[in-house]
């Protein structure tokens, strides 16, 4: 029996008896994060158990979104699952079938909270989607909604600009005579972008760094407000962060090579001056900071041609 022979697609779903919201929960897009994973079994333990009731809408778990990734306790099967989610006709990777599993689900549904985690230490935060418009990139008309709902998650940092910044990024490539699929704008599309696009809300919440014992925690009071909020639970509904930091991606800047090296061991929202040096090329160019502002998700595993960091600054958005 070959290795995709012993993997398959599982989602858990409760209905309630009154109407409501359609929510969606994801774990393990990325095979080596996996405190959503053990956040969701926990909640569908509870629910199993009648400890917690559904009482009105629907609720549909998915505990490990990529299974090939998640049974290589790593990030990523043959691609990024969060990148270039779309179904096709032709699937050529496994994270092809899984889109094709995935994206009809997702449409199903209302509302999507999908549980990471990330490569250094940090504060967990949230990364919202755009503000109201109705540009030709990612057009919404939701915010608010979705504002409110990552304001009750628990956490109290958040951070936007994803695919707008993203997509500077790919012109960038392009400019540089890049022809890769990273320098398709449309290559930045994941699960949030992707619910977006089918008329629901969707928030990704960073747990914290991959091996945090609190990441599971932080996602599993992430998913009671959720059901507390949208009131798929008769509980009481969970008081707003008050105390909020709010940040905007405005930069990434791309690994070119296996050599290319970070300065020092970055944490995401690391704050870096204009100025500072962030890391050095292969070839001995230094690459610095080009204002005040924040490192947020340094990955010094990056493969050339992806993304190494982002820079973001201060926003008076939340």
């Amino acid at each position: 029996m070959s290795e995709l022979d012993s993997l398959h697609f599982q989602s858990v779903s409760f209905t309630g008896h009154a109407p409501g919201a359609r929510l969606i929960v994801l774990g393990a897009v990325h095979g080596n994060e996996i405190c959503g994973t053990q956040a969701i079994r926990r909640v569908i333990g509870e629910i199993e158990s009648g400890q917690l009731g559904v009482a009105a809408g629907s609720l549909t778990f998915v505990p490990v979104a990529n299974p090939l990734a998640y049974a290589r306790k790593q990030r990523m099967g043959d691609r990024n699952l969060n990148r270039n989610l779309v179904p096709t006709d032709v699937p050529a990777e496994y994270e092809d079938r899984i889109a094709n599993w995935l994206c009809p689900l997702l449409a199903q549904h209302d509302v999507l909270l999908d549980l990471h985690s990330f490569h250094t230490a940090g504060q967990p935060f949230v990364m919202l989607g755009p503000q109201d418009n109705r540009g030709a990139l990612e057009p919404f008309a939701r915010a608010a909604e979705e504002t409110a709902l990552a304001l009750r998650l628990g956490v109290r940092r958040f951070v936007d600009g994803w695919l707008d910044t993203y997509a500077a990024g790919v012109a960038r490539r392009l400019a540089a005579g890049a022809s890769s699929r990273e320098a398709d704008v449309y290559y930045g599309v994941g699960t949030t972008e992707y619910m977006r696009a089918q008329g629901g809300i969707a928030l990704t919440l960073e747990c914290g760094q991959h091996d945090d014992p609190a990441a599971p925690a932080v996602a599993y009071r992430a998913i009671r407000n959720t059901l507390a909020h949208l009131r798929l639970c008769d509980v009481p509904a969970p008081v707003p962060v008050a105390d909020t930091e709010a940040l905007r991606l405005y930069q990434v800047v791309d690994r070119v090579h296996a050599a290319d090296a970070f300065a020092r061991g970055w944490s995401s929202f690391d704050r870096v001056h204009a100025g500072e040096v962030i890391g050095t090329r292969h070839d001995g160019a230094l690459v610095v900071a080009d204002s005040d502002g924040y490192i947020v998700f340094p990955n010094p595993n990056a493969l050339p041609g992806q993304e190494w960091y982002y820079l973001a600054k201060r926003s008076t958005r939340v």
